[in-house]
């Protein structure tokens, strides 16, 4: 089953066109949604737990993240989408439907899939965007794992990330395509200044901006007991690693950690609008 969250109904021709044929759609008129799932990996006893959350935040009037759970695929994925009008909505609903329509049909998973999907996704929101001038452009954020018996794969664009917490500590698996990350700190910057850089909220690479796309990627080999966490800036951006680490490891519902981790940056200002994807190993 597929379920891709939209925090407004806005589908144009090629979107319509890419929900019609790839996946089962929940439409949602307001801004705060979720979806958990329970799945086992094929030959390994490990059962993934995933639950996802959004919220429009404090301050934005429209939520341009969108996020994916696919538990047969075993696709996890948050986008953070950006653009005027209506145009960032569209960005990371699209580039998340390409992505799961590509995984959908793949035969084998590997760790060279997701950077193809993503690949793939960069051209159908560049195409869009050249093809609709209310569409021009827009861009989107993507962060995904891909699960495939015992090893998670992770790849990211621009600055969604992906932690993982297990055992105490909390280690970010992606990584930052911003002009803080790849050229702010390489000039030696002090991190108090980049805080408050006017660089600071600049992206270096994003999906559908540009012919190329430059994707990290890593993977990890699954152990009971350990939490990803996929969520865009508006979480990672606001509140410190330190709270992070004290919700995840109180354990609990995963719903409850979700909405905790939401409640949190919105006391922090919730400037931006907050999305989580939250996997647990058991």
């Amino acid at each position: 089953m597929w379920f891709v969250t939209l925090a407004k109904v806005y589908l144009t021709a090629d979107l319509q066109y890419f929900l019609a044929n790839s996946i089962q759609l929940c439409a949602l008129d307001y801004f705060l949604t979720s979806y958990s799932s329970n799945s086992f990996y094929d030959g390994v006893a490990l059962k993934l737990e995933s639950f996802g959350l959004t919220d429009t935040g404090c301050t934005r009037t429209n939520n341009e993240d969108c996020f994916l759970i696919a538990e047969d695929a075993k696709l996890y994925l948050v986008a953070d989408g950006m653009g005027g009008a209506q145009a960032g909505e569209h960005a990371s609903q699209l580039a998340a439907v390409t992505v799961g329509n590509m995984i959908s049909n793949m035969k084998e998973p590997s760790d060279a899939i997701l950077p193809q999907a993503f690949e793939q996704a960069n051209l159908e929101v560049l195409q869009a965007s050249r093809r609709d001038f209310r569409l021009e452009g827009m861009g989107t954020t993507l962060v995904a794992i891909l699960g495939n018996g015992e090893r998670a794969y992770v790849a990211n664009v621009g600055d969604s990330r992906a932690y993982l917490y297990h055992q105490g500590h909390l280690r970010v698996l992606s990584e930052d395509q911003t002009w803080v990350n790849e050229i702010g700190r390489k000039l030696g910057l002090p991190e108090e200044q980049l805080k408050k850089h006017p660089l600071r909220n600049v992206l270096t690479m994003a999906i559908g901006v540009g012919d190329q796309v430059r994707i990290h990627s890593a993977s990890v080999e699954l152990e009971a007991g350990m939490v990803f966490l996929l969520c865009s800036d508006g979480l990672h951006g606001v509140i410190p690693d330190s709270d992070i680490v004290n919700i995840l490891q109180s354990g609990g519902e995963l719903e409850h950690q979700a909405a905790t981790l939401i409640e949190k940056a919105k006391q922090a200002g919730g400037p931006d609008n907050i999305t989580t994807v939250l996997l647990r190993v058991a």
